[in-house]
């Protein structure tokens, strides 16, 4: 039976990610919402870099985001909040529920578009300029934390 879940959990999130790109890592830079430049090819050089594109009104959020959070103390974290509002509607949001991982608001969708995410909440692990792990939909702190650990080790 955990065979049968585990491979239909692999097949929803190909279908879900297929749009992705794999082999070009597209350039993905910008200004976090507390005014850091962040450069997300520069930070996956030397370890796996978690990129999660999320939105303020996303349901499955709700649940991932304070894993994301959390994880973000240990690992580095670069959110992509699309579809969500001007920059002042996400800080206010973060701030209401705490969370402190460096966001770039993507309020023209256009980084979401140069990845092919239309699924909010979707995890991408980049290391190296490639991307080592994809999911979208829910997800366990320790399957966040199980796709970080194997991008680091390769």
């Amino acid at each position: 039976m955990f065979t049968f879940v585990f491979v239909m959990i692999q097949a929803i999130d190909m279908v879900r990610t297929s749009d992705i790109p794999i082999e070009k890592t597209p350039v993905t830079a910008g200004i976090s919402l507390n005014g850091q430049h962040i450069d997300v090819i520069e930070q996956n050089k030397d370890k796996a870099v978690l990129v999660y594109f999320w939105a303020t009104w996303c349901v499955a959020c709700k649940f991932v985001t304070p894993i994301v959070n959390w994880l973000s103390d240990d690992y580095s974290v670069v959110g992509i909040s699309f579809n969500s509002g001007d920059d002042h509607r996400v800080q206010r949001y973060m701030k209401a529920k705490g969370y402190h991982f460096s966001t770039i608001n993507d309020a023209n969708n256009q980084i979401s578009r140069d990845w092919g995410v239309q699924v909010a909440p979707t995890l991408i692990v980049l290391k190296d300029g490639e991307v080592k792990s994809t999911t979208s939909g829910l997800t366990t702190p320790m399957g966040i934390l199980g796709r970080m650990w194997l991008a680091n080790i390769k």
